[in-house]
């Protein structure tokens, strides 16, 4: 497959993502899919669409408006690397922290190995320290004139 032809298979992942179309989420995802993911405890791997949709379902109950874009979409053979924005409000729990109903926005960068027109591996850093701030899990940094001087 051409690389736009690869660009064009995440765009369909974040489109039945926005769409909560759970169907094609699985048509875009190969048999033997792998997702690598942030975790407190360190990198997890996770096999299959079943692990996945374990992984995305706190998000969702959390923000279910969440929406996410793409901010940057670039291609090198059978890799699909995306700049992603994430954007909804914290409507349910999430890691221990109550509904807070403010409005969240991240980013994350994957990267995605396409073969034959699906999504087989998937590489993802998630900002969780600022989505994490923003729901009132960790303090609002300080900002001195010393830290930023003119």
């Amino acid at each position: 497959m051409s690389e736009e032809e690869n660009k064009a298979v995440i765009r369909r992942w974040i489109e039945a993502f926005n769409e909560r179309d759970l169907q094609g989420e699985a048509d875009v995802l190969a048999p033997g899919y792998v997702a690598h993911v942030p975790s407190p405890q360190g990198p997890l791997d996770l096999e299959g669409l079943q692990d996945w949709r374990g992984f995305t379902a706190p998000f969702v109950e959390a923000f279910p408006d969440l929406r996410l874009t793409i901010e940057d979409l670039a291609a090198e053979g059978d890799t699909v690397a995306a700049r992603v924005a994430f954007r909804g409000n914290h409507q349910g729990a999430f890691q221990g922290i109550p509904p807070t109903d403010k409005e969240v926005n991240f980013t994350s960068m994957e990267f995605n190995r396409v073969v034959d027109g699906k999504v087989l591996e998937h590489w993802v850093e998630i900002d969780l320290l600022r989505l994490m701030g923003q729901v009132g899990a960790l303090p609002e940094p300080e900002h001195s004139e010393e830290a930023n001087p003119t």
